[in-house]
């Protein structure tokens, strides 16, 4: 079992920049695909960004391409999202996901709590 914590959200403005945090605890994160969602109300969990075990491979979202950038640390067990720029649109639960499958990242196995990124104009 691993178990995933996200932190990092807030209320920021327009064209500022967050960075979120997702700890893993109960396995080792180099085991593991990792991703990051997100879920604004009344839509659906939509797929924002994705790095493999070692942090060779990374896909974004067309959405956030460009904006956003995927990390991670092994050592420390964190995966981190970078998030530049960030547009009203961007609002929503931002939610950590890790699979020992790289593709799809729907399908991974562990999910966390989510954490709240509010982006005012």
């Amino acid at each position: 079992q691993v178990q995933l914590v996200e932190s990092g959200g807030g209320l920021v403005q327009a064209g500022g920049s967050l960075r979120l945090s997702c700890a893993a605890s109960g396995r080792t994160l180099s085991d593991y695909h990792m991703s990051w969602f997100r879920q604004a109300p009344g839509k659906e969990r939509e797929f924002v960004a994705a790095i493999s075990t070692r942090g060779g491979s990374t896909y974004y979202a067309d959405s956030v391409k460009g904006r956003f950038t995927i990390s991670r640390d092994n050592a420390k067990n964190t995966v981190y999202l970078q998030m530049n720029s960030l547009k009203p649109e961007d609002t929503a639960v931002y939610y950590c996901a890790g699979g020992r499958r790289w593709w799809p990242p729907r399908e991974y196995d562990y999910w966390g709590q989510g954490t709240q990124v509010t982006v005012s104009s």
